[in-house]
C-alpha cells in the first residue's frame, strides 16, 4: 500500500513551495533552461526499474514505455532550449521618445513572471509524458514556478520513481527542493484541498470530463478563481468526403482500423467517429471494417477502473435506438478492451447526444450521411474537440471550403488524409481545443506554447536599467525583439 499525503503535510509543502517560488522568480532564462537540462539527464538516466514498474501498473508494453521516456526526456530538452531562445516568452521593448509631441513618450518593456504554484493532476494512460515528468511539470518550471504533483492512483510506484528523478536534477542544479513535490492521495478530497488552497495559482490535468470539470468548478468558486488547463478528450471525428471513398474504401478502413485500436484505443485523439458518404463504396469499407475489427487481439487495458468504465460506455452506445454492431474483436476477459465498431444513420445520430460522448477505448461509430449539407449538420451538432480530419481528394476539398472550415471551428487541430493519433511535440502543435475538449481552446498542453499557460506578462514604464528583470535590460543577449521607434510619428500618443 502506498503511504498517503495526508492535509497538514499538503500544506506544509504548499508553504514551502510558495517560499521556493519566491526565490525561483528570480532566476534568469537561462538558468532555467539549465536546470530543465539536469531533470532530463536524471530521468533519461533511469534504469530498466522505471520500465518494469511502468509496465507491471499500466500494462503497456516495454517498447511503448521506453518510447514515451524517451518522448519525455525530448520535452524537458526541447522546452528548455525554446525557452533559452526567447521564442517562448519573448520580450517586448518599446523605448522612450522624450521629445515625442504632442505627449512623450516612457519606456515600456515587457516580460513574463510566474503565475504561481501550479498543481498538475497526473495521466492515467501517458504515465512519463503527461504524468509526473510530462508537459505540464516541465511547462510549469520552465515558466519559474514551484509544482506539486498529484500521483495518479493507477501508477504510484512508477510516479514516485520519476519524482525522484525530477528531485534529483534540482538538487544537481543547486536548486531548493521544494521547487517540486510529489502527493499521493487517497481519494478526491486531497485534490480538492489543493485546487482550493489559497497558494495554488494555476492547475494542469490531463483526464476524463468529470475529472477536469470538477477540477474547474472547484477553481471558480475559490474567492480568487485560477486557470484550470485541462485537457479531457475528445470523439476526434474524421470526416471522408466521396471522391476520396471512391478512390480506395479498403486502405480507408485499413488505416482506421489501425489508428482506432492502437494501444487498445486508449488515447485522448483516438479517432472515435468517422463520418462517411451513403454510397456503394462504403459497404465495402464496412466489410474491411469489419475484417480488421474481428482480428484484432483483444488486449488488458490501464487498469481494471478504465477497462470496466469501457465495457459499460460501449454497452450504452451500442443499446442506442438504431444503432447496429458493424463487427467486434472477441471477449477475453473484464480487464481486456475488445474493439468494437457500430453504424448508425446521420439523422439518428444527430438526434442522440450519448452518441457523441467519448467512450474511452477501442470503439468506433461509423456515421453515413447524404449529402453535403447533411455531413454540415451532423459536424454542427458535434462539441469541441481537441482534433477533426478530413479525407478528401484535393479537388473536392477545395470545393467544400465552407463544409471543413466548420469543421476546424469545432478543433484545435485538422488533419488531411491522415489520422489523429501520435501527437508531435513541436512549436506548431495544438493539442487542445474548444470545451468540453479543454477549458482554454487559447492555449495547448504540448509543444514548447505550453509553458505560455503558466506565466503572466508584466510591463515595467521607466525602471533604471540596472533595476530591471535580466532579460529587459539593454545589453542582454536574450532580447529578441525591439520596437523600431523611428518609425512612429508625432501623432502617435499613448493613452
Amino acid at each position: 500500500m502506498p503511504t498517503y499525503t495526508t492535509t497538514p503535510e499538503i500544506d506544509t509543502l504548499l508553504q514551502q513551495a510558495n517560499a521556493a517560488t519566491m526565490r525561483f522568480k528570480k532566476t534568469t532564462i537561462l538558468q532555467r533552461a539549465e536546470l530543465m537540462h539536469h531533470i532530463a539527464d536524471a530521468i533519461e538516466a533511469l534504469d530498466e526499474t522505471l520500465l518494469q514498474t511502468a509496465q507491471q501498473e499500466t500494462n503497456l508494453p516495454i517498447a511503448r514505455l521506453a518510447s514515451e521516456k524517451a518522448r519525455t526526456v525530448f520535452q524537458w530538452r526541447s522546452y528548455a532550449d525554446a525557452l533559452a531562445s526567447g521564442n517562448v516568452l519573448p520580450v517586448r521593448i518599446d523605448t522612450a521618445l522624450p521629445n515625442r509631441m504632442p505627449a512623450p513618450k516612457p519606456d515600456l518593456r515587457k516580460t513574463y513572471l510566474p503565475i504561481g504554484i501550479v498543481v498538475v493532476f497526473c495521466a492515467s494512460n501517458f504515465p512519463f509524458a503527461y504524468s509526473t515528468a510530462g508537459g505540464d511539470t516541465a511547462s510549469a518550471i520552465a515558466a519559474g514556478c514551484a509544482v506539486v504533483v498529484n500521483a495518479h492512483s493507477a501508477h504510484v510506484k512508477t510516479s514516485t520513481i520519476m519524482a525522484s528523478a525530477i528531485a534529483a536534477g534540482i538538487e544537481k542544479a543547486g536548486y531548493d527542493k521544494a521547487l517540486f513535490s510529489h502527493v499521493v492521495s487517497n481519494g478526491f478530497e486531497n485534490g480538492k484541498y489543493l485546487v482550493q488552497h489559497n497558494l495554488v495559482k494555476a492547475v494542469g490535468f490531463t483526464g476524463s470530463y468529470a475529472g477536469g470539470k470538477a477540477l474547474y468548478d472547484i477553481a471558480q468558486q475559490r474567492q480568487q478563481p485560477i486557470p484550470v488547463f485541462a485537457e479531457m478528450g475528445s470523439v476526434n471525428p474524421v470526416l471522408v468526403l466521396p471522391e476520396k471513398l471512391k478512390a480506395n474504401p479498403q486502405k480507408l478502413a485499413e488505416q482506421y482500423a489501425s489508428s482506432l485500436t492502437l494501444g487498445v484505443g486508449q488515447f485522448c485523439t483516438n479517432p472515435g467517429i468517422i463520418i462517411v458518404p451513403d454510397i456503394p463504396e462504403t459497404n465495402e469499407l464496412l466489410e474491411v471494417l469489419a475484417n480488421e475489427i474481428t482480428g484484432t487481439q483483444p488486449a488488458a487495458m490501464l487498469h481494471s477502473g478504465i477497462a470496466e468504465s469501457f465495457h459499460k460506455n460501449k454497452a450504452t452506445a451500442i443499446a442506442q435506438a438504431d444503432v447496429t454492431v458493424v463487427a467486434h474483436a472477441p471477449y477475453t476477459a473484464a480487464s481486456d478492451g475488445n474493439a468494437i465498431v457500430a453504424l448508425i444513420n446521420s439523422k439518428n445520430f444527430m438526434a442522440n447526444k450519448v452518441l457523441t460522448h467519448e467512450v474511452f477505448g477501442p470503439f468506433g461509430l461509423v456515421v453515413k450521411y447524404t449529402s453535403v449539407q447533411d455531413a454540415a449538420a451532423v459536424i454542427e451538432s458535434l462539441e469541441g474537440q481537441l482534433t477533426a480530419t478530413v479525407w478528401a481528394e484535393a479537388e473536392e476539398a477545395a470545393a467544400n471550403e465552407d463544409l471543413i472550415n466548420s469543421l476546424s471551428e469545432k478543433c484545435g487541430r485538422v488533419i488531411f488524409n491522415g489520422f489523429p493519433t501520435g501527437v508531435e511535440v513541436c512549436y506548431a502543435m495544438q493539442h487542445g481545443g474548444p470545451f468540453p475538449a479543454a477549458t482554454d481552446s487559447r492555449f495547448t498542453s504540448v509543444g514548447p506554447d505550453a509553458i505560455k499557460r503558466f506565466a503572466r506578462p508584466v510591463s515595467y514604464q521607466n525602471w533604471p536599467d540596472n533595476l530591471l528583470p535580466d532579460e529587459l535590460k539593454n545589453n542582454n543577449t536574450l532580447k529578441i525583439w525591439r520596437t523600431i521607434n523611428n518609425q512612429l510619428t508625432q501623432e502617435d500618443v499613448s493613452v
